[in-house]
């Protein structure tokens, strides 16, 4: 059973509703997603991802061990430096997808809701003869996201991710109320996804199955260095860049904004001139109501989809834009 992170303090803030599935435990919106959303465009505000795992590595063999067993390099991750690295399966399929920056004395990482313990339980079979300690520092600390842009300040004690989108604080759990008050208006997840699924970035168990390799996603890019070896995994990783030929690609969809409701994780795509019953090529990964795009949606399809053709996401016509080109 996975653990859930402890409820946040801001849905208590007036006109919170509550997420559900796998942000339970923070706020989907605050009253008004497109006012929070335009917010967070504009450099404004935080998003409340308390919701989020975070697991500490520290020790003096911390980047060289862990280099062995992440897509990333990190031998020589310089402190402050934020980076993104993958844990694969032995097959080459994403496992768990790690958020990381040292600070000169440890390896923090945030992750999934309710991933941390699965993840430990790996790196501490890997241990073996390095110095180093893993720790689950969740309910100790806090994940904020602030925007690019964002002026806010960092209180001490946090740590920073700093990447082109923005702001991820590791924040000491008691502080999360009074930094929202300081740094507000809060946002919800929902904002905050609209604008992930808007710069194509995948999320772990969305993105994701049981079999998808990092190729598909683009996430070759900014999590996997395809310099280094010796990770599990990274046969497959080598073999498949090489050849040019991952089975699956991530593309984006503009959804048909006539549509009253999103089509959901899982939903069937397939090209529009075969209709409602034709065969499907693919599923909807995540969907978003943005406030200047309107319906918008990520989807993983066959690698031989034509990229100019017109598809049906469950019955909302959808017109693609590669992110993986095929």
């Amino acid at each position: 059973m996975l653990r859930q992170s402890p409820t946040s303090p801001l849905l208590s803030l007036p006109g919170a509703v509550p997420a559900e599935g796998a942000d339970e435990g923070v706020a989907a919106h605050y009253g008004d997603l497109f006012r929070e959303q335009r917010a967070l465009a504009d450099g404004r505000g935080l998003v409340d991802l308390s919701h989020r795992g975070v697991v500490a590595v520290s020790g003096a063999d911390r980047l060289t061990w862990l280099h062995l067993l992440l897509t990333q390099h990190v031998s020589e991750l310089p402190p402050g430096q934020a980076t993104e690295a993958l844990v694969l399966s032995a097959n080459g399929h994403i496992e768990h997808a790690l958020y990381l920056v040292d600070d000169g004395e440890t390896v923090w990482a945030h992750v999934e809701p309710g991933t941390q313990e699965a993840l430990i339980g790996y790196l501490e079979s890997m241990r073996f003869f390095y110095r180093v300690e893993v720790a689950d520092r969740t309910e100790d600390f806090a994940v904020v996201y602030l925007p690019a842009g964002s002026i806010a300040e960092v209180p001490p004690g946090a740590v920073v991710r700093e990447t082109p989108h923005g702001r991820d604080v590791l924040l000491p759990r008691g502080e999360l109320a009074a930094f929202a008050e300081r740094h507000g208006p809060a946002a919800g997840v929902w904002a905050y996804e609209a604008l992930r699924v808007e710069s194509h970035r995948p999320r772990l168990g969305f993105e994701t199955d049981h079999r998808t390799i990092p190729h598909e996603l683009g996430w070759l890019e900014s999590a996997v260095h395809l310099q280094k070896g010796c990770y599990r995994g990274q046969e497959t990783v080598a073999r498949v860049n090489n050849l040019g030929r991952p089975p699956r690609r991530l593309v984006f969809l503009h959804l048909d904004g006539s549509e009253v409701h999103l089509p959901g994780h899982g939903t069937p795509v397939r090209l529009a001139s075969d209709g409602e019953e034709g065969r499907q090529l693919g599923f909807i990964t995540s969907s978003a109501r943005h406030h200047e795009l309107g319906p918008i949606a990520l989807a993983l399809v066959k690698r031989n989809v034509p990229v100019d053709a017109p598809l049906l996401a469950g019955t909302t016509a959808a017109a693609q834009e590669t992110v993986v080109e095929p």
